[in-house]
């Protein structure tokens, strides 16, 4: 009896071995996203253009291959700009102003504006009210104005209420502006004629992509361009700007809205794919030397899980696969089709894009099936 149920239990085992064995190993599922490039892609890459300035190309050829039927015309007057430098919910305190709401104020000594009512009271650093501007302080001085914990800014400091706020503008000539610009959007190592195209590209813009803003038409950040002020600029920065001193990128008898990023994978992308409104100047253009930057070609990994959750609002269950239906010139992605187990579902490139933390919509998406 004892053998019998030995026998039995050795054949049963046997069986559940040659089962185990037979069945299929489960299989891990990862991605890989392949991408290239840094930004939207439209006009100007800041690498391509480092490229062609290494390349023995001046910075007319430069502005001219990626905002494509321009010329470089020169401005008939002086323009003023106006950025938000911060929202304060307190004084702003400031320094090196002659002048403000028509009193004559010592440029060595500190002063504030104090937000009263629904106007400004100009302030002595004390405390001590020394005149009422009405609905906008202006203080300006000998060229430059220091802005306590901002720094310190060629031009005129102005503040304007907003809600129970201060706006912080700083107003100045377009070009001294340009100066606190080109070293936050190209390194001031670069070569001159790459510094040259970023100066006339961010002159061209700062002029023709303004916002409506109460008391500014542009922002310090990328909402417009970096800008920094006075103690961001450098010499050779500096030289550029001068040596283009109110050169604008014209299309016809307008100055082009120059838009740029930092480098595009190999090819820019027409602004029609990517903010929706066709621009004859801004077009898909070939990049050729964007090579160096280091973005120009990067990658992601997923497990299946990670890019099934990174996806969940664009996803219906797991993801099966990704098929691209439509892309630009570059060809940064427009629209796909997200395959998951519950069905089938569409994103753009640019929910893709922020999704998965990509750092363009030129992506493609490599499935890889392995044994777990």
């Amino acid at each position: 009896m004892k053998r019998s149920l030995s026998r039995l239990t050795t054949c049963a085992l046997a069986l559940v071995l040659f089962a185990i064995s037979a069945a299929p190993a489960s299989a891990a599922v990862s991605w890989i996203v392949h991408g290239r490039g840094f930004g939207h892609g439209v006009g100007m890459s800041a690498y391509g253009a480092y490229g062609y300035a290494n390349h023995g190309k001046n910075y007319q050829f430069i502005l001219g291959h990626y905002y494509t039927g321009t010329t470089i015309g020169t401005l008939d007057k002086p323009r003023v700009v106006r950025v938000l430098l911060s929202t304060a919910p307190g004084d702003v305190g400031f320094s090196g102003a002659t002048s403000a709401c028509g009193q004559q104020l010592d440029p060595a000594r500190n002063y504030e504006a104090h937000r009263l009512g629904r106007g400004v009271l100009l302030r002595s650093s004390g405390g001590k009210p020394l005149a009422r501007c009405g609905a906008k302080l202006r203080a300006a001085g000998k060229g430059k104005i220091t802005i306590a914990g901002l720094g310190t800014f060629r031009g005129a400091l102005e503040t304007v209420p907003e809600g129970s706020l201060l706006n912080v503008v700083n107003a100045l000539a377009v070009d001294a502006y340009v100066k606190g610009v080109v070293p936050n959007e190209s390194p001031p190592s670069w070569p001159i004629e790459e510094l040259k195209a970023q100066a006339v590209a961010s002159r061209s813009f700062a002029l023709t992509a303004g916002r409506d803003g109460n008391g500014f038409d542009l922002y310090a950040d990328t909402r417009s361009q970096v800008y920094k002020g006075f103690e961001s600029e450098y010499p050779q920065s500096n030289r550029a700007v001068e040596e283009t001193h109110g050169q604008v990128v014209m299309y016809g008898s307008e100055i082009a809205e120059t838009l740029f990023s930092a480098c595009s994978g190999g090819k820019t992308e027409s602004i029609v794919n990517v903010f929706g409104s066709a621009i004859p100047y801004l077009v898909g253009v070939p990049d050729p030397y964007d090579g160096d930057c280091p973005l120009h070609e990067w990658t992601l990994n997923f497990s299946g899980p990670e890019i099934s959750s990174a996806l969940s609002s664009y996803l219906d269950g797991r993801l099966k696969k990704v098929v691209i239906t439509k892309t630009g010139y570059s060809p940064r992605i427009i629209e796909a089709k997200l395959y998951g187990t519950g069905g089938v579902t569409s994103a753009t490139g640019e929910q893709l894009e922020v999704a998965l933390g990509g750092y363009s919509t030129w992506m493609t998406f490599q499935k890889v099936v392995g044994k777990g």
